[in-house]
């Protein structure tokens, strides 16, 4: 027998079987006899053969068992995100139960980085999940269209060959710019999330706040305009993270006419804004009200606790989960609109007089 790894080849010479046989042995199709399958089964124990190549018999099947998961940003960013993780958490748990693995690709915007990461272009996967907005004309989706594979659409703009799992976030935007008004406020401020792949930071001029790029900004944005709300100023930040958040909290609040309200598309923009609040010795809500969008738990922001829009982040994973699992089957999966609900907290108050 060979001194290399060893084969099937090997475990079917030693248990005196066939090859065919012996591979009916671990794949469990077809007729075999318990006593013969035992004895293929002990004989790959006496050898420290733990089965059949799973990409090779993956392969025959013509399928990789593979699903490339494109986040949003560069990984390193991603992953100090609590939204990214638990979405991604709610989406490998269900393709585990499947037994698919995840291939996970990054949709960076750094210097240098390719629009379409080479991953896309090459790498064997079954269907693809594209996080974070992508558009019917995002160069990412284009190529995959080219090469065939299919896609599930998470926060993106409804196309009639792509499944999308999504939220009511414009629906759950309104109500809070709602719950602002109502408490008083007028000038009242937006942090967004990045309008486009550029991830400008800073004041957006009127003219160019109703052309967002990315689907999930402008969205959020409608959600404002939904409540009657005309923003006092609008700031973009190149990404979902405390530290851009509070860049913006400083700069607004340090306006000429700063505003009495703070409206963010996320809560890590939202903490950001009321850590800066702090530093600059504003009350939170006394002086100015933040309110963020996502729903999570922030303990080290304490004793506040965020005024945000809670969105079932595990659920929309498990949602484009699922949403693979159909397509795999052959079926064409619904889109999919999960309900998002306002949650009151420490951080919005009545407009100061």
């Amino acid at each position: 027998m060979s001194s290399q790894r060893p084969t099937l080849a090997d475990v079917a010479a030693a248990a005196r079987v066939s090859v065919s046989t012996a591979s009916l042995a671990f794949s469990g199709a077809g007729p075999i006899a318990a006593a013969t399958r035992q004895r293929v089964l002990d004989a790959a124990a006496g050898l420290d053969y733990s089965g059949p190549n799973p990409l090779g018999r993956q392969l025959r099947r013509g399928r990789s068992g593979i699903v490339g998961v494109v986040v949003g940003d560069a990984l390193r960013r991603s992953f100090r995100d609590p939204v990214s993780v638990q979405v991604l958490d709610g989406l490998v748990g269900t393709l585990a139960a499947l037994d698919l693995g995840v291939l996970l690709i990054p949709n960076s915007c750094d210097a240098g980085a390719p629009a379409v990461d080479p991953l896309l272009q090459s790498a064997a996967m079954d269907v693809a999940v594209l996080l974070w907005g992508g558009t019917t004309d995002d160069e990412v989706l284009s190529a995959l269209r080219r090469r065939g594979v299919p896609t599930v659409l998470v926060e993106g703009s409804r196309s009639a060959d792509v499944p999308v799992v999504g939220i009511d976030d414009r629906g759950g935007m309104q109500r809070l710019a709602t719950h602002l008004t109502e408490l008083g406020h007028r000038r009242i401020s937006v942090v967004t999330l990045p309008f486009s792949r550029e991830r400008h930071e800073g004041l957006v001029a009127e003219a160019d706040q109703a052309h967002p790029a990315w689907d999930i900004t402008g969205r959020r944005l409608a959600g404002v305009l939904d409540a009657g709300v005309r923003p006092h100023s609008v700031w973009e930040t190149p990404g979902s993270l405390v530290e851009h958040g509070a860049a913006a909290g400083r700069a607004l609040l340090t306006a000429p006419e700063a505003p009495t309200a703070i409206l963010c598309q996320s809560d890590l923009l939202a903490s950001g804004v009321v850590l800066a609040a702090r530093e600059l010795g504003l009350r939170v809500p006394q002086d100015v009200s933040v309110a963020g969008f996502d729903g999570l738990d922030l303990p080290w922001l304490s004793p506040d606790v965020l005024t945000s829009v809670v969105q079932p982040l595990a659920e929309k994973g498990a949602a484009a989960g699922h949403a693979v699992e159909a397509l795999l089957a052959g079926e064409q999966p619904l889109n999919v609109e999960l309900p998002v609900t306002l949650r009151v907290g420490t951080t919005t108050g009545p407009a100061p007089a």
